[in-house]
């Protein structure tokens, strides 16, 4: 398999709706009396954070490349 840089947001991502589909696979199973309000705004919120750490990886990586290549010239 290829070597690829780490991405924290879609890593974020996976686990909050994986964490999503636990939930509901509890609450189907009679293990768990969830509503079902309870989970979305749950995964949601998940994936704006995961968005807003995306984002500010993309930023810092943006900011190191551009340092390193002014730094080349």
């Amino acid at each position: 398999m290829r070597r690829h840089e780490f991405q924290p947001g879609r890593l974020l991502a996976g686990l909050v709706l994986t964490c999503a589909g636990v939930l509901y696979l509890l609450d189907a199973s009679g293990e768990l009396d969830l509503a079902w309000y309870a989970v979305v705004p749950m995964a949601v919120g998940g994936l704006c954070l995961a968005a807003l750490v995306g984002l500010v990886t993309y930023a810092v990586r943006r900011d190191r490349r551009d340092r390193s290549s002014d730094s080349d010239r």
